[in-house]
């Protein structure tokens, strides 16, 4: 099965639609003000309404407890997923009951697989630990705890993700899928056309292998 992309914060219309062109099989969006990837809810509706179906628009959480104003967020939005970043969490039997659920997982040193058993979301996005910015740190994680991890549901793999790594990361966990965000970028929240073909042109190799 080939590697699924999602490319995540996605700030512009142009980008969106390169990644679509290139075969992304899911776009992010982050609501999570502090990011540098912010992107109004109207906004991030106005670029869902250009995607075609079968292109996953995600809505991206950080520190979130209320169910309520994710799911209100999220529709706002036009997502049929939500990805959730800790700290807090929401309650997932709300959220399961109206999105596709990804749960970001830091893998920190010491970090057990056997964790995830507690967690039930749809997905699990396996990202580097980074103790001041919840996802978009452009550090790599364990990808052997990632490659582990599988046996408890899809793993997305992320965490510093670039042209250069991805066909290697996706030979060494061949994971659901594969997330970035600042290894395609010129700047936070831009997306570079070459470093996006050539970041696709990777996992298209490593697949065939």
């Amino acid at each position: 099965m080939p590697t699924r992309v999602k490319i995540c914060g996605v700030t512009r219309l142009e980008d969106a639609q390169q990644a679509v062109d290139l075969g992304a099989a899911a776009l992010g969006f982050n609501f999570y003000p502090p990011s540098p990837r912010y992107i109004e809810p109207a906004a991030a509706r106005a670029i869902v309404g250009h995607l075609p179906p079968f292109v996953v628009p995600v809505g991206v959480f950080a520190n979130e407890t209320d169910a309520g104003r994710v799911i209100s967020i999220a529709r706002e939005a036009g997502a049929t997923a939500v990805q959730l970043h800790g700290p807090g969490f929401p309650d997932f039997h709300e959220l399961l009951s109206a999105f596709t659920l990804v749960v970001a997982v830091p893998v920190r040193e010491g970090f057990k697989v056997e964790e995830l058993g507690k967690l039930k979301p749809s997905a699990y996005l396996l990202d580097a630990f980074d103790p001041d910015r919840p996802g978009g740190t452009g550090k790599t994680c364990d990808w052997n705890a990632a490659r582990e991890a599988k046996r408890y549901g899809p793993i997305i793999l992320a965490g510093g993700l670039t042209p250069e790594n991805v066909g290697r990361a996706v030979r060494v966990v061949r994971p659901f899928a594969v997330d970035v965000a600042s290894g395609v970028e010129s700047a936070p929240g831009i997306k570079d056309p070459a470093k996006l073909r050539a970041f696709f042109a990777a996992v298209a190799e490593a697949d065939r292998e």
